[in-house]
């Protein structure tokens, strides 16, 4: 028998392949195993992509889902080196925007971004990409 490598921290796969427009355009297309970023904003991130949800002391409510979902997917391509840094405050911007077009309050909304603005910033540095670990 051999080992089976695995990440841990998710607690969300996507049953369905999830497309949307952003803001962000890079010079050109980004392609990763389960996340696709065109030079026009499409994101599409693929069925069975892994996130955890709203984290820290964020409650995981419908309004929140889909906000959580764009923002891990380019946090994600900031890690992996493939979305420059300096795309964070857009992709921070992109929570809030989808959270408040799922009927979030413009409070929560503002206070989300505002939390992420201020403590997320180690989340999109590469140094901090989910480790592979192995078992047995």
């Amino acid at each position: 028998m051999g080992n089976i490598f695995y990440k841990d921290g998710y607690k969300y796969q996507l049953a369905e392949t999830y497309r949307c427009r952003i803001d962000i355009c890079p010079e050109q297309l980004i392609v990763s195993d389960y996340v696709h970023l065109t030079d026009s904003g499409l994101l599409v991130i693929f069925a069975g992509y892994a996130w955890d949800g709203p984290s820290g002391l964020a409650i995981d409510t419908k309004n929140f889902m889909r906000g959580s979902l764009i923002h891990d997917a380019l946090y994600q391509l900031m890690r992996e080196n493939l979305l420059p840094g300096s795309c964070r405050e857009q992709a921070d911007m992109e929570l809030k925007k989808a959270c408040l077009e799922d009927g979030m309050s413009k409070i929560r909304a503002w206070y989300v971004y505002r939390t992420v603005r201020r403590l997320a910033a180690f989340a999109a540095k590469p140094k901090n990409g989910k480790k592979i670990l192995t078992a047995p």
